[in-house]
């Protein structure tokens, strides 16, 4: 997610909560996620099938959706049946009036979700079709683009999804998912995953089915609905490329999207395979500058003739495999996501443009992190969050991050960087990680003890603050004045000596020696995060 044009009204910074017990003992399969939309209003009627594997014995599911508020909006409940999974029958289905197989669920309903009186045994899977109502506040945003025309776009992170679909709205819960959406005939539907049907119907209507078998969080659900003109821009190992923007910006957008491709095969070589069908890059109305949904990333309408354009799009396209297939097991290894979209993104740009980029970006990522720290001392991985996740959207998650990639890619060497990055994703793509799994996985690559590394740069608030002085006789004195020690190497070069030494820092003071009335640059190629003096 690159995180401009975040605009939260208070309410919706909570999270409204599924019980961590909850979590424990059920897991979503699969979605099933039949939607209607009209232009005359802005309700939604939706019907969400859910097949849920019960972990425990439960005699209650408990799924996420913000219930009936003032004028219509929320979601009411108005029905929820159980039908038989594949090769098992529900006890006392096949009533009067009732299809075969099928039978209600007595449900009850609150602000924050609806209960399933469910009876489930630990083992059992089943099916609920829950039918429901309402105009959505938030998570799915009816509103209009800059041109004036009526558009329809989900915008789901953190945990706003159950806005608008009754769900486990949680990062941890991951599932694969199809859309039915029915919309006026004159709208363009995207989605996640592939396109299975597109059809008219009576009354100007049109159906569209997608289908995702990729395991998804709730966060990068998407379905987009707009007036689009649509260009297939580039095949990228078998992997179709697609720019969705309004018709009015779509010279400029096809032009400006139109750059994914490279992006795309940037990060397949070094990462490893893309994990969906496709590649969707949509000109939206997302809150975000951009907003990394599997497979249909959402841009903010301003996205189409930026100047930033390219590395928001590396920025995104990356979260495909960080942040979208590995998915953080909760909110506070959110790092994970974001510092490594950040750093992935300065890598494409080194890539693209040589090591001066991203020696200027790692500078101006310097800067906002010593700024931010300033404001709020926290370490990288933040549990004080608690339900205000958007506070995690700051530049310890995004830049700080990043620069702990980088300096783990500078103690480990590029090759060992990397190979630790693909057996990552190999190993967790399609599941979740949290901060101690990668750090395993890059200790197993490595051969290095890594524990000392991950305590100081994403535990432990801060950064090295360091004031260095001359001695006598060429001694030049280093003193770390920040409270937590910290152990780094740090590297400076001596006038306009071309070689690189490095000091090994550890101590509250360290006393170098170099000739006598030179004078020491310190970091010259930009690998450690630290402020110097009154700032860098």
């Amino acid at each position: 997610m690159f995180k401009t044009l975040i605009v939260l009204p208070l309410l919706l910074l909570g999270s409204y909560f599924n019980s961590f017990g909850q979590r424990q003992s059920v897991d979503v399969q699969h979605y099933g996620i039949s939607l209607t939309v009209r232009d005359n209003t802005d309700k939604i009627t939706g019907t969400a099938e859910i097949t849920v594997r019960f972990l425990n014995s439960v005699p209650e599911l408990r799924l996420d959706l913000v219930g009936p508020q003032i004028a219509d909006t929320g979601m009411t409940v108005l029905k929820v049946v159980e039908r038989p999974a594949a090769g098992h029958a529900v006890a006392n289905a096949g009533k009067p009036g009732m299809p075969n197989g099928v039978k209600n669920i007595p449900f009850r309903q609150d602000s924050a979700g609806v209960y399933l009186t469910v009876g489930a045994g630990k083992g059992e899977t089943h099916i609920y079709q829950i039918e429901y109502a309402g105009i959505p506040r938030d998570g799915l945003i009816i509103s209009s683009n800059k041109f004036g025309k009526r558009t329809f776009f989900t915008d789901n992170w953190p945990d706003r999804a159950h806005h608008w679909l009754p769900c486990i709205d949680h990062p941890s819960d991951k599932a694969a998912v199809d859309f039915d959406v029915i919309t006026p005939d004159k709208y363009t539907v995207v989605a996640n995953g592939l396109k299975a049907q597109e059809v008219l119907m009576a009354n100007h209507l049109k159906r569209t089915r997608y289908t995702e078998k990729a395991l998804l969080p709730t966060k990068i659900f998407a379905i987009g609905i707009a007036g689009f003109a649509v260009d297939h821009s580039a095949d990228i190992q078998g992997i179709p490329v697609y720019s969705y923007v309004f018709p009015e910006n779509k010279k400029q957008g096809f032009k400006d999207y139109g750059k994914a491709g490279e992006i795309l095969r940037f990060f397949t070589q070094q990462i490893g395979p893309y994990p969906y069908k496709k590649l969707a890059n949509i000109q939206s109305k997302t809150i975000y500058g951009g907003m990394e949904n599997a497979g249909a990333i959402f841009y903010s309408e301003e996205s189409v003739g930026s100047k930033d354009i390219e590395e928001l799009l590396a920025h995104e396209i990356a979260h495909q495999w960080f942040g979208d297939a590995v998915t953080e097991t909760d909110w506070e290894h959110v790092w994970l996501s974001e510092g490594f979209a950040t750093y992935m993104t300065h890598l494409y740009m080194e890539h693209a443009y040589g090591v001066d980029t991203l020696k200027a970006g790692l500078k101006a990522d310097r800067k906002k992190v010593i700024a931010f720290e300033k404001k709020r001392y926290t370490p990288v991985v933040d549990t004080s969050a608690k339900d205000r996740y958007t506070q995690l959207l700051n530049a310890n998650s995004y830049q700080k991050g990043g620069w702990v990639l980088h300096m783990l890619r500078r103690q480990v060497g590029d090759s060992t960087f990397w190979k630790g990055i693909r057996n990552y994703f190999a190993t967790y793509g399609g599941h979740n990680a949290n901060t101690t799994d990668f750090r395993k996985v890059m200790e197993k690559a490595s051969g290095q003890d890594l524990e000392g590394f991950f305590q100081q740069w994403l535990y432990t608030p801060g950064m090295p603050e360091l004031t260095i002085s001359p001695g006598d006789g060429g001694k030049f004195i280093i003193r770390q004045d920040q409270e937590h020690l910290f152990a780094f190497p740090l590297e400076y070069a001596v006038d306009d000596d071309p070689r690189i030494y490095t000091v090994q820092i550890k101590d509250r003071v360290t006393i170098i020696n170099i000739r006598a009335n030179h004078t020491i640059h310190i970091d010259p190629r930009i690998n450690l995060l630290f402020e110097y003096g009154k700032g860098m």
